[in-house]
């Protein structure tokens, strides 16, 4: 189900099941000649569109606009857009305060965006996984009060924990492509990777007969392929599920 499109009483519904709520974020950036900018955003859109057709989901509306830097190409004649971090962050917050009001308590973001750096982090995620934390430490604290971690309530907290059911699983920030996926489909940009991703998830969103070798980090775009693609995308898919525990 699509968020915005949602009846009142099917938002209560999905609150009551504690139904997944995900949102795809991502940037736009160049993606060499051959690619559209939206290529990192786009690639976990149409995974959970794939996926809201095989298990209950809540997809929230994609947001685009995070920290792609200039690093790959200046904006001006690429198409590239960059917003601060700390931008991100304060938006973040905003996003996580008013999912978490309205009840959902199994809230879902998957990134692809520089996530081969993942465990580090890079700007983008570690502003959502920041903003995740300080929103559920203040919406506890509103709730419960100052001391609430240390009441004798919250005596089971390790185990709810270990068991994955305390507050803090309340969010979570994930890569699009498990560690195990990226290890047998190695992350790139716009090469071989990225590029069969693409032409497996998102066809309209590649035409070759546009790629310029002029880029050293999109030559891999030459080897390119729907079957590699689609063996990344069924893997994908299914950490994907995995994720959201099914």
């Amino acid at each position: 189900m699509h968020y915005e499109m949602m009846f009142p009483d099917q938002i209560r519904e999905a609150i009551d099941k504690n139904t997944p709520v995900a949102m795809a974020l991502g940037v736009l950036e160049y993606h060499g000649e051959h690619l559209s900018p939206g290529v990192d955003t786009l690639l976990p859109i149409r995974a959970l569109e794939i996926l809201e057709k095989e298990m209950p989901l809540v997809i929230m509306p994609p947001f685009y606009y995070g920290a792609g830097s200039y690093a790959v190409a200046a904006p001006e004649r690429n198409g590239g857009i960059h917003v601060d971090s700390q931008v991100l962050q304060q938006f973040a917050r905003q996003y996580f305060y008013n999912l978490l009001r309205i009840g959902f308590r199994n809230i879902y973001v998957f990134i692809h965006h520089q996530s081969e750096n993942f465990a580090n982090g890079m700007p983008t995620d570690l502003a959502f996984k920041l903003a995740a934390r300080q929103e559920i430490f203040a919406f506890i604290e509103r709730e419960r009060g100052d001391g609430w971690w240390g009441d004798n309530s919250s005596e089971n907290y390790y185990e709810e924990h270990n068991a994955g059911s305390d507050p803090f699983n309340w969010i979570h920030i994930c890569p699009f492509m498990s560690a195990k996926a990226q290890s047998q489909f190695p992350i790139d940009h716009a090469g071989e990777q990225e590029t069969s991703l693409m032409m497996a998830f998102c066809p309209e969103g590649v035409d070759m007969s546009k790629f310029s070798s002029a880029e050293w980090y999109s030559q891999g775009a030459k080897q390119a392929s729907l079957s590699y693609g689609s063996r990344a995308k069924a893997i994908t898919l299914r950490d994907m599920k995995k994720v959201m525990g099914y």
